[in-house]
């Protein structure tokens, strides 16, 4: 059962755990629960994603309830009117703020715009060595993509030297380990 958070006669927006698939995917065919399945179950009724989340990220997840909705919730995404934010915690101490402008190349190889703003909300160092470091530095950030690309976020802050925490593929897996 998924927690609602907010729901009325158009949307219903739920708390996506981490490791959830939003909804069936090749790339997964092993899994056999979806926030799509296990929301449309808990509600009696169809209900349509109106963008995604990675399978390992947790957070707001948003449903339409009908195929109208479904169209205008993404068209107010495609106009960025929506905007989504992010905390995660990054390897490193990042500038106080910044804006990532750095092409992702989709799986045919073709380059695709896309556009992230961070801000530092904290800085932490903590007394445990790091390959040739006494220490190691940490930062939690607040993160707003203006495009949604697969991975971005993930990989943009890996991109300017700060990987998230916990990610395998594109983290450090030294700092994963701690």
């Amino acid at each position: 059962m998924l927690d609602i958070l907010f729901q009325d006669d158009y949307l219903v927006a739920v708390n996506k755990p981490h490791d959830l698939l939003v909804h069936r995917s090749t790339i997964a065919n092993d899994v056999a629960e979806f926030a799509l399945q296990i929301l449309r179950d808990q509600l009696g009724r169809k209900v349509y994603p109106a963008h995604r989340i990675d399978r390992k990220t947790g957070g707001v997840l948003l449903f339409a309830l009908d195929k109208d909705a479904e169209r205008a919730m993404q068209q107010q995404f495609a106009d960025n009117k929506v905007s989504k934010k992010y905390l995660a915690i990054v390897r490193g101490y990042t500038d106080d703020s910044g804006k990532i402008d750095y092409p992702l190349r989709k799986e045919n190889g073709t380059l695709q715009e896309a556009f992230t703003a961070y801000t530092t909300l904290h800085c932490a160092e903590i007394q445990v060595p790091l390959g040739k470091h006494d220490t190691s530095r940490y930062s939690l950030v607040e993160v707003s993509p203006t495009t949604g690309r697969m991975h971005q976020i993930r990989k943009h802050m890996a991109h300017i030297f700060h990987p998230i925490i916990g990610d395998r593929t594109h983290g450090c897996n030294k700092q994963n380990k701690l």
